[in-house]
């Protein structure tokens, strides 16, 4: 599901909803504002579904979807990965699905010191693959980590599996707004970076040893869903939150505004006080991100519109003005603007037409 602007009335439902047993965001797979549920083949270190994140050292071995078709009872979303390919994992290799957490979020956790808190990793999974799976916990430094492994035990089935974890006395692990645990899920790890499972290691290990290797089979599929950390050695029920709680914690690392209509409204600006092509835009956040953006992105055409005539914008940038508040945004367009007079920017009949801001870890 792809949330968009006109969403934001969704928002007033975090209100009511004072809690955060779950520490991971968007477990659910219910939001993916960058792909709308399009399968894709991502690049190394590219996000996909809102907050996960995927790492290859090859390209092109496997793809990510949102998508609704294959799910458990009770979600309506998971996310799908497919092996592209009968792939054989080098020693350097891996492939991995991962979510990083914000420092902010895990500070209580204690990770690192002698009161470090036990916590426990619950997931839904369905694979054509059976087998021993894997995953790992580690620090954003690569100095520390636990490989851990989990069991299918039926193929095209779904199985809910828990892994309880004794937290980490040692190591460096952030509380602040830089990244901090990072949770990765194994779809293959060479022998250089994989280690033995169920122990805190002074090493950087993606995975445990001898785990099933999805991009090893061509047109493998691994789904996941329902992937919920929390304190404690128990597994407890999935934290459901409200939509509107669940997409403004995803705003805090992507916010995308997208037009449903050829010339939906993006905001408003004014030209340059001494130019003719210089627009500048200020959009406001609906949450406070992570931190100031330092680029934008864009799809479609955008133009500078006067109610009369629209001005093409191009050479979009953000101005130095950025914070995790609100950005201010230049266009430069080929003339027809007068000095100092108000615009809106709007889509230049293209319902593509988007901005996006990153503040991802």
């Amino acid at each position: 599901m792809a949330l968009t602007q006109v969403d934001q009335g969704l928002l007033s439902s975090t209100a009511q909803y004072t809690g955060f047993k779950n520490r991971i965001i968007n477990g659910a797979m219910v939001i993916d504002q960058r792909n709308a549920g399009s399968v894709v083949t991502p690049a190394n270190a590219s996000y996909t579904l809102d907050r996960w994140i995927c790492f290859q050292t090859t390209a092109s071995k496997f793809s990510v979807q949102q998508q609704t078709s294959v799910v458990p009872t009770g979600f309506t979303y998971a996310a799908k990965i497919t092996s592209l390919s009968a792939y054989t994992v080098l020693s350097s290799d891996y492939y991995t699905f991962q979510q990083k957490f914000e420092g902010y979020n895990i500070a209580d956790l204690g990770w690192g010191t002698a009161n470090a808190k036990t916590v426990t990793l619950s997931f839904w999974v369905y694979s054509s693959l059976t087998g021993t799976f894997g995953g790992s916990f580690f620090n954003a430094a690569g100095a520390r980590s636990y490989p851990f492994t989990y069991t299918i035990s039926s193929a095209n089935t779904w199985e809910q599996k828990s892994v309880t974890i004794a937290g980490d006395t040692s190591g460096t692990w952030s509380t602040d707004n830089t990244a901090s645990i990072i949770l990765a899920f194994t779809l293959g790890v060479g022998s250089s970076n994989a280690g033995t499972a169920g122990a805190w290691a002074s090493a950087f290990y993606l995975g445990p040893t001898g785990a099933t290797s999805v991009v090893g089979t061509n047109a493998a599929t691994w789904y996941v869903t329902g992937v919920q950390l929390e304190k404690g050695s128990t597994a407890t029920s999935f934290d459901y939150r409200p939509i509107g709680t669940e997409f403004a914690l995803c705003q805090r690392y992507y916010y995308k505004i997208s037009g449903n209509t050829q010339y939906a409204r993006f905001g408003h600006g004014f030209c340059g006080a001494a130019s003719t092509t210089n627009f500048y835009a200020t959009v406001i956040f609906p949450v406070s991100m992570r931190a100031a953006p330092t680029s934008v992105d864009t799809a479609g055409s955008l133009g500078v519109w006067n109610g009369g005539g629209i001005a093409a914008a191009s050479a979009i940038t953000l101005d130095t003005s950025a914070n995790t508040a609100q950005v201010s945004v230049a266009f430069v367009t080929s003339s027809g603007l007068t000095a100092q007079n108000p615009y809106q920017l709007i889509g230049n009949n293209s319902g593509a037409a988007l901005l996006a801001f990153s503040s991802e870890l």
